[in-house]
């Protein structure tokens, strides 16, 4: 009778703690939810976050289309940062604050809800049925399961506009085409040096022209990791580019050896603008080549390096070796020290022109840095002019534009393309 007595009273304190720990973690989420959106209880107020009036523009002409916007880039270049000003634009422009949900997919609070399942309690709070157009910011949904079926399921079945983001591009390989034609994609770039300088509040007027090149050069050093550019701490950069090689890459991966990823992200900074021979890299570091190739399209998943093929034949481009690019020339330079300006200068000019879908050109032993998708030539050359062969070949070469970038006066001239 005891043990009876025993087991009922058991029982009776697990289902009460049961409910209690469902009760509690209700109430920590509509907290948490509230956290994220303080905007619902008091008028929200970013002025002193630096604008980036560009990419605004382009997330505001998406407003009033359905397609789901997503945004991607390298970690800390500034995603939830837009993300904030554009709700704040929104609110400035008569939104209703409460129809405006935000939220970190990341927070570990949420970790065992589905996105559906944090929609379904934000409307629940203010009583939104479903028919109700509501504006969601969904942080880092890389860190949700399905995360492609899911965002299908609320455009399809609820009035919703979402913005969305990632630090991989994961999220852009829809396997299943669960997205295709329903999103657009935004790809969030360090800032480029008119933004540096904005962000620094640098103005160079017409008469003081000179100054460009000592502005420019200071750019190259700093790169335009946006914290970094207002705060430059190198320790902040280092720390950055730790937490993507062991949370995107090692942990996420499972990969044994840490140390050799890291040397392997030293190797990659010190040939940007060069092939990267993928036999070469497997050679130094001790591994198989099919490995090499494989790390390498990790780093290139989380925007650590850019690839851009060989342009020609189609045995020529699936078999030579791609060049590389460093995401930001802050990064670059934190591994590899200000040197080689000339290549600095070219990794700079890739990441104003990455959009067009440049390739590199190579015959004969002679290479010309780009040819975009829409036949546009280009030759960087940092305060220098072209070698004769490079010349003969640059103007051999049918395009229906060919410019040579010499200095950070002429950037402009890729502005169009």
């Amino acid at each position: 009778m005891v043990f009876n007595n025993y087991i009922i009273i058991l029982s009776l304190s697990y289902n009460f703690l049961d409910k209690y720990t469902i009760i509690t973690y209700t109430l920590g989420m509509k907290e948490t939810l509230y956290q994220y959106n303080p905007w619902w209880e008091e008028p929200i107020s970013l002025e002193a976050i630096k604008d980036r009036p560009r990419i605004l523009s382009s997330m505001e002409n998406l407003l009033n289309t359905k397609s789901i916007v997503i945004l991607t880039g390298l970690r800390r270049v500034g995603k939830t940062t837009l993300l904030k000003l554009f709700i704040q634009r929104l609110i400035h422009k008569g939104a209703n604050p409460k129809h405006i949900f935000y939220v970190s997919l990341d927070d570990y609070t949420l970790i065992n809800k589905s996105i559906l399942d944090i929609i379904s309690e934000y409307r629940k709070i203010f009583k939104l049925p479903l028919n109700k157009k509501i504006y969601l910011f969904l942080d880092e949904i890389t860190y949700k399961k399905n995360p492609h079926l899911q965002l299908k399921n609320l455009y399809d079945n609820q009035n919703v506009k979402i913005y969305t983001s990632s630090s991989s591009t994961s999220l852009l390989k829809d396997k299943k085409a669960l997205l295709t034609g329903r999103e657009r994609i935004l790809e969030i770039a360090p800032l480029d040096f008119e933004e540096f300088c904005q962000f620094r509040n640098i103005t160079i007027k017409q008469k003081e022209n000179y100054l460009k090149e000592p502005y420019f050069e200071d750019y190259m050093k700093t790169g335009g990791i946006p914290e970094y550019v207002l705060h430059p701490d190198r320790e902040y950069l280092k720390t950055l580019v730790d937490d993507i090689i062991y949370k995107d890459i090692i942990a996420y991966h499972n990969i044994k050896n840490p140390q050799m990823i890291k040397d392997y992200f030293m190797l990659l900074m010190e040939r940007a603008g060069k092939q990267i021979s993928i036999n070469k890299m497997a050679k130094i570091l001790s591994i198989a080549p099919d490995t090499a190739k494989r790390y390498l399209s990790m780093f290139a998943e989380t925007y650590l390096i850019y690839l851009i093929p060989r342009h020609g034949k189609t045995n020529e481009t699936l078999l030579s070796p791609k060049k590389g690019y460093a995401p930001d020339l802050g990064i670059r330079t934190l591994f590899t020290g200000f040197r080689d300006k000339g290549s600095l200068f070219e990794n700079y000019i890739f990441l104003k022109i990455r959009q067009a879908s440049p390739s590199y050109i190579y015959e004969d032993g002679i290479e010309i840095d780009f040819y975009t998708q829409n036949k546009t030539l280009i030759e960087s050359k940092y305060y220098r002019e072209l070698t004769k062969k490079q010349l003969n070949l640059f103007n051999r070469i049918k395009a229906t534009k060919k410019l040579i970038i010499k200095d950070p006066s002429d950037i402009h001239l890729l502005n169009d393309l």
